[in-house]
């Protein structure tokens, strides 16, 4: 079986950003048939149809790897009880002109991340709106909720949390599973 292409997309651009922490760290252990790859997405510029004519070669090459991906992993922060506006903008750029979105028919997971105890319940949420509309077939179990995530990580940024890595392992062999599906 030939490994499945992963595009993670990670809501925030923080240099010392937890939820690329969380993805690294579930990139890590992740099942080897699984090919994840984070994607740049703070050098998109703001969507708009007018560009659509002529897009900017970010875009298009952005686009592609959306196209060529065989499901999605997100992973965001909550602000103000939505999803970053930068993943928002990747969102629309992938899914746009109309008639012509990269994630139809994909399968989709979701983990969200703060240092508060909510762990970003309601960007997970939001975002799920968002992938019925697109058609990502989004994994329902288990629920990828990181609350306090200061404190999973040492200094150089590696999880040393024991249940938080158990959890991560189940959340991507879960996800392993959810992609072999389709």
């Amino acid at each position: 079986m030939s490994k499945k292409k992963i595009a993670v997309l990670v809501g925030s651009l923080r240099k010392e950003s937890y939820n690329k922490k969380v993805a690294k760290a579930m990139i890590k252990l992740a099942p080897d048939s699984l090919d994840l790859e984070i994607l740049e997405i703070g050098n998109l510029v703001h969507y708009s149809e007018d560009l659509d004519v002529n897009p900017p070669a970010e875009w298009i090459a952005f686009r592609q790897k959306i196209k060529e991906a065989d499901g999605f992993l997100f992973v965001t922060p909550e602000y103000n009880r939505s999803i970053p506006g930068v993943l928002k903008n990747a969102i629309d750029i992938a899914s746009r002109p109309y008639g012509q979105n990269m994630f139809d028919g994909k399968p989709g997971a979701v983990a969200s991340a703060s240092i508060s105890g909510l762990s970003g319940f309601g960007a997970n949420h939001i975002l799920r709106q968002s992938m019925v509309f697109l058609n990502v077939l989004m994994m329902q179990q288990p629920e990828g909720y990181i609350g306090n995530a200061q404190s999973l990580f040492d200094e150089q940024g590696n999880l040393n949390n024991e249940d938080t890595a158990a959890f991560f392992k189940r959340f991507m062999t879960a996800f392993e599973t959810w992609v072999n599906k389709f």
